[in-house]
């Protein structure tokens, strides 16, 4: 898939076809945050042409078990490239000033930011409130599960 330029995500839905969790789309260099750009940005790269495909995981059944869903192969609009545009520049703005310790997955619209580390212990350097360096939970770009569940009914949908 990389050599056509597209990401492939797995996505935990239910039964009725939601969304079970947020999406992973990358990690945050959040030392540079201060000079991300969102046309050159991981982010956008991956969010380019996604092809998602759903598996059916209810709780307790084991993985040979679980089904797929119908695939979607997805473009985002320009509607929709703007709204994640802004929560990129919003969320990494936040970051760039040294507030990425005091930032929450409620910030974004469609985009968040959350920790992404396999062990707590996990450091990354980032900018402080005072523009020193600290040792922040490595961070990284999330989907929320309502944007992730509206494309997959109907591609081109602006969610709330």
């Amino acid at each position: 898939f990389p050599h056509l330029g597209i990401e492939l995500k797995t996505i935990p839905v239910d039964g009725a076809g939601a969304p079970q969790e947020s999406t992973f789309v990358c990690s945050i260099s959040l030392s540079d945050a201060d000079r991300a750009e969102w046309e050159t940005s991981r982010a956008r790269a991956k969010l380019a042409h996604v092809l998602w495909v759903p598996i059916v995981a209810a709780p307790g059944v084991p993985s040979e078990e679980r089904r797929l869903g119908a695939p979607r192969l997805w473009r985002p609009t320009e509607a929709q490239e703007r709204v994640l545009r802004a929560d990129f520049e919003d969320l990494m703005g936040l970051i760039g000033i040294g507030a990425v310790e005091g930032l929450t997955a409620r910030a974004g619209r469609w985009l968040q930011v959350r920790p992404k580390a396999a062990s707590g212990r996990a450091r990354t350097l980032a900018f402080g409130r005072d523009g020193e360096l600290i040792a922040a939970l490595p961070r990284g770009f999330y989907l929320r599960p309502g944007f992730t569940g509206a494309i997959l009914r109907d591609p081109a949908a602006m969610p709330a």
